[in-house]
């Protein structure tokens, strides 16, 4: 089954684009809002980093979700898109003292700290501007996550978070410190995560640190759990929705919270990851003496997760009904990495024939470049193309 799209619009428009189902994203929101809702406490920030899109955001943020941001960019991108600067997080390894004085200007609800040098600086930085910032520890729970290799974020080895024998040390540092305000926890393990076991796998290490802490009497008034929930890339159309039920019901089964404790999430991918489809055109059939080749005006400049993390996309020509024939789907780039799938079946492809490179709404348009000059692509909502 291919999805459902406006093809005689998008014949008419310049390709490559992004085109992104906001009638998807609304239910997908819509879906987020019920199920967290049934839980005291959840509340959800939407990271910034899988699609700042402003329309995007824009409808992110009436559906009345925080911003999770990774950049003094993205907070910027938050603001300017209605997000209110108490529900925006701010994590990241490397903060430049530019993006932490433009939070503490903003009054951000929360700075995720990594290490105990940036929480000196921020000390220091609000110091000047005679505030006191709200910092929440990020640690480092040593969880495995089964998912591709570098994109998890929770074990030892990996550069983000504090090391969790490090943690009451950087709390009583903290309570030294005039200008800054513990508030919090934050945790994340990964992305892409479908099994709900490494959520579990989190909860458990969670609790064991919050024991820890309450026996040095120090409680926490907010834990995020981060974000990681994957999305279904091979039923984009059967599965169009993550399982945002499964996902908050392990943590409100599993996770302990203490009582009038806030416990906050960071979904990214699975909030914007199905409504969002690469759209190109073919333009050239090549007959190998081995393979066949459909040669499409978009490359990984415009979508990188496959030559970045061999990652897998649905991939569909949307406007052919014709015999399935095998293919691999390449870009125009000047690398030899710059494929999109290989050996796949595909209704017969012709020059002109329009390509749907779906589950792309999640580091698609975000993550694009100009290399080899290529201009960023366009992205437009359902409402411009109808």
């Amino acid at each position: 089954m291919k999805g459902v799209f406006p093809l005689n619009k998008f014949k008419e428009t310049e390709t490559p684009f992004y085109y992104y189902d906001t009638g998807l994203l609304r239910k997908t929101l819509r879906s987020i809002n019920i199920e967290a809702g049934k839980h005291d406490g959840f509340f959800v920030h939407y990271a910034i980093k899988a699609n700042a899109n402003p329309k995007i955001l824009n409808i992110i943020c009436q559906a009345g979700l925080g911003a999770d941001c990774v950049s003094g960019g993205e907070i910027q991108a938050a603001i300017d898109s209605g997000f209110s600067p108490d529900k925006i997080v701010f994590a990241g390894v490397g903060k430049s003292d530019k993006e932490i004085n433009l939070g503490l200007d903003k009054n951000i609800f929360c700075f995720n700290v990594e290490s105990i040098p940036e929480l000196s600086i921020i000390n220091e930085l609000a110091a000047h501007k005679g505030k006191t910032a709200r910092v929440a520890f990020r640690i480092n729970p040593n969880v495995g996550a089964h998912t591709h290799a570098n994109i998890t974020t929770g074990l030892a080895e990996n550069k983000f978070g504090i090391a969790m024998d490090d943690m009451e040390d950087v709390i009583g540092i903290a309570s030294s410190m005039k200008n800054v305000k513990f508030v919090g926890l934050h945790f994340h393990i990964g992305s892409q995560i479908l099994d709900m076991g490494d959520f579990a796998s989190l909860c458990n290490r969670i609790n064991d640190l919050q024991n820890r802490l309450e026996t040095h009497r120090i409680k926490v008034e907010n834990i995020n759990a981060g974000g990681g929930l994957g999305i279904d890339y091979t039923h984009p159309n059967k599965v169009p929705i993550p399982d945002f039920k499964a996902y908050f019901d392990t943590y409100a089964r599993l996770l302990k919270q203490r009582k009038g404790q806030k416990i906050h999430f960071e979904l990214g991918r699975s909030v914007v990851g199905q409504c969002g489809s690469l759209i190109s055109k073919v333009l050239y059939v090549k007959h190998g003496s081995v393979k066949q080749f459909a040669i499409i005006d978009a490359g990984m400049t415009d979508l990188i997760r496959p030559a970045l993390y061999q990652a897998y996309h649905k991939i569909e020509n949307i406007s052919s009904d014709k015999t399935v024939q095998t293919y691999d789907v390449v870009g125009p780039i000047c690398e030899s990495s710059d494929v999109f799938a290989k050996a796949i079946d595909l209704n017969e492809c012709n020059r002109g024939d329009i390509i749907a490179i779906r589950s792309a709404g999640a580091y698609g348009e975000t993550m694009a470049s100009q290399y080899n000059c290529r201009p960023l692509p366009k992205g437009y909502i359902s409402e411009e193309l109808q």
